[in-house]
């Protein structure tokens, strides 16, 4: 991943779970932005997040190892935002 350059407007896949947004790997975002770390550790990633209807439902802020480009060899899936009962 490190050596990948992702395009901006690009969809992505989060690669680990990031429960302050309420999103687990596997779910998909748009690229919409870069942004510097001030430590020069790593780069951070600007993400939109839509539901399955292609509504925007909200815009992160997440690790750069936190995304990986999408693959031919993987399918979409559905989850709920809302925790089961």
């Amino acid at each position: 991943m490190k050596d990948t350059v992702i395009p901006l407007y690009s969809r992505v896949s989060l690669s680990r779970d990031f429960p302050d947004y309420n999103l687990k790997q596997g779910d998909i975002a748009t690229l919409i932005d870069t942004v510097p770390d001030p430590d020069g550790i790593e780069e951070g990633y600007i993400l939109e997040v839509f539901n399955a209807l292609g509504e925007s439902i909200d815009v992160v802020t997440v690790p750069r190892s936190g995304v990986s480009p999408l693959r031919s060899d993987e399918i979409f899936s559905v989850r709920s935002l809302v925790p089961a009962s």
